[in-house]
């Protein structure tokens, strides 16, 4: 598409506006910020857990049969301790994937639990699981219209489509949808609130450490209750907590003295959301290190952002954009001050980057600054287009936002601090803007383009 209007050379060196910053809600309460004493202390709390951890590991001999089996796996899901058994849940899925023939209920939620973990760890499972429930005319049958749980453990189920010719599982998630709307005020608690928790956002889609502390309240209350189970979660999680607000200590302060050092009074402060973000993805004690770091590429990347979007001209942008292209300290004259400041800032974080990871490792961090660079030419071309009020097919403004978005450089950032379980074939993976990669750019800009919209429309 042709550009609407082409601005003077001079404007590419004009000063913008200084956009309205505000300040953060947050201010310095983690930096200050002194936990509670503990009743017990942290020692005897592990001790405690270890010891339950080997009870609950014996619960998956102690079960009678798949269902009992699906049952322990979802529990400790849902209370966020299932990190601590994956090797006896991979076992446990394993085999009841391979004995599909002798799964033969006709209960849909137990049905429907199946699919659903069967596929949440990578097993797959046909729609045609839930042809038993439908009429010759592939309707569903009417009286599991009137099975509430049976209906909520369908809709959590159907959530994990493919959109892969999977139309059936979208019959099954309207279905399931519209009649839990239905009877939902006659419902009562636990499952009243779990369905309304479902619906706003379902089951497979919902961040961890947010379910687990709703369930932990419910759980007590259902048929399947194990005290030792409870105990556990209740244990892992405030020491998990614990954990958590250090960590958000630490990268507060690196916050603060990042800001005041190099003096960017235009940029968001965003520590405690971009820390939310590095918690969602892994909030387990063994990703600490690739918790740290991916918060801090977060900010970074975030820096880089409001630089470009509210700050930079677009000669500075131009600039900016050389400069994390060459990688140079020695050769960064050209920049301005603020921006040489910055810039020294990104790369020696990405020298501690590399500190933090074993020697094996280190190759990593090549991936991150690829991931990295790539963002900032993305940066630079929308500058350009938003400098020349030009408006770019929507095939290009996708191409260029699918990378903008921040997808790429994020799941490239994720892998870097996670130990042996990110190879280089991931890394390869990431940085090759897979449709995988492309996708969760893409999504993220649309969801991004329609809240704005929403706001400023």
């Amino acid at each position: 598409m042709a550009p609407r209007t082409t601005s003077s050379d001079e404007a590419a060196t004009s000063w913008k506006a200084a956009p309205e910053v505000h300040p953060s809600v947050w201010g310095d309460f983690f930096i200050n910020y002194i936990p509670e004493p503990l009743q017990v202390s942290e020692e005897k709390m592990i001790e405690r857990a270890d010891k339950l951890k080997g009870e609950v590991c014996g619960l998956f001999e102690a079960c009678k049969n798949v269902v009992e089996k699906l049952d322990l796996v979802d529990v400790l899901q849902r209370l966020g301790i299932d990190h601590h058994f994956q090797e006896q849940i991979a076992t446990t899925l394993s085999i009841i994937h391979n004995q599909r023939d002798e799964f033969n209920s006709s209960d849909l939620h137990e049905v429907s639990l199946r699919f659903r973990l069967l596929r949440q760890h990578g097993f797959w499972v046909p729609a045609d699981e839930f042809d038993r429930f439908k009429l010759e005319d592939g309707s569903f049958i009417d009286s599991i219209a009137n099975d509430p749980k049976g209906l909520l453990s369908l809709y959590n189920a159907a959530n994990l489509l493919t959109h892969n010719n999977e139309g059936a599982l979208e019959e099954a998630l309207m279905f399931a949808r519209r009649h839990l709307e239905l009877i939902q005020s006659s419902l009562k608690s636990p499952l009243a609130d779990q369905v309304a928790r479902a619906l706003k956002i379902p089951l497979p889609r919902t961040l961890k450490r947010v379910e687990a502390v709703s369930y932990m309240q419910e759980y007590s209350v259902e048929q399947r209750y194990n005290p030792a189970i409870l105990e556990l979660a209740k244990l892992d999680f405030n020491l998990l907590q614990r954990l958590h607000q250090k960590e958000l200590k630490t990268i507060s302060q690196w916050w603060k003295d990042l800001s005041e050092d190099v003096g960017l009074e235009y940029v968001r402060d965003r520590i405690v959301e971009c820390y939310f973000w590095a918690y969602s993805m892994y909030y387990e004690q063994e990703y600490a290190r690739a918790r740290m770091i991916l918060v801090r590429l977060f900010i970074l990347t975030s820096l880089l952002d409001d630089t470009y979007d509210d700050h930079a001209t677009l000669e500075e942008s131009r600039d900016l954009t050389k400069a994390i292209e060459r990688w140079d300290e020695n050769n960064i004259s050209f920049l301005p001050e603020y921006m040489k400041k910055f810039f020294l800032k990104v790369t020696r974080n990405f020298e501690e980057f590399e500190d933090e990871l074993e020697p094996h490792e280190k190759y990593r961090v090549a991936y991150v600054r690829k991931a990295f660079q790539l963002i900032s030419k993305s940066y630079l071309q929308e500058a350009e287009w938003s400098h020349h009020e030009y408006i770019p097919s929507f095939k290009d403004h996708v191409n260029v936002s699918a990378i903008s978005a921040g997808g790429q450089v994020m799941c490239v950032g994720s892998l870097v601090g996670m130990g042996d379980v990110a190879t280089k074939e991931a890394f390869e993976w990431a940085i090759g803007h897979t449709d995988a990669i492309r996708a969760s750019g893409e999504v993220s800009r649309f969801m991004d383009d329609m809240a704005d919209f929403k706001v400023f429309h």
